[in-house]
């Protein structure tokens, strides 16, 4: 297999995040206004925001995303990072994509000196839990929500 390269997202890179930004919605069946994937996209690139994302590729084709956000938290003085969306395309799961896309943020989390990284995903996203079980910790918290306006 060809080797994966992992690289910061940046602003040329639009045309080559959305199809796998669309993946990952159609994923969890959301949708989005397009208002909403031109802010997202520019928050996660426009250097503004405590926000950014990776990307995956092989052979010059994009097959993962990874965005990420950084905030404050009542635990720590040091910020805390969440990685808030992962997505890669069928063709490359199983084959440790996913894998350096979560190690991508976690080394640039350490960089910002954070004080740790976390995230969620969907009980019946199996596949995903088979990974992330193999490289961080259940926290044992239950996501509750409650939509505003």
């Amino acid at each position: 297999m060809p080797e994966i390269r992992i690289r910061p997202l940046t602003a040329n890179d639009r045309a080559a995040w959305e199809p796998l930004w669309q993946g990952y919605l159609t994923f969890y069946k959301a949708s989005l206004t397009p208002e909403t994937t031109d802010t997202t996209f520019a928050r996660l690139t426009g250097g503004q925001e405590p926000m950014g994302g990776f990307i995956a590729e092989r052979d010059g084709k994009a097959i993962g995303i990874v965005n990420y956000v950084l905030h404050r938290t009542t635990w720590s003085q040091k910020e805390i990072c969440y990685l808030q969306d992962l997505f890669t395309s069928e063709e490359a799961r199983g084959h440790g994509v996913g894998r350096k896309l979560i190690e991508a943020v976690r080394q640039m989390a350490e960089k910002q000196g954070c004080f740790r990284v976390y995230w969620q995903t969907h009980e019946s996203n199996l596949q995903a839990q088979d990974l992330y079980d193999k490289v961080a910790q259940k926290s044992g918290f239950i996501v509750y929500r409650q939509p505003l306006g």
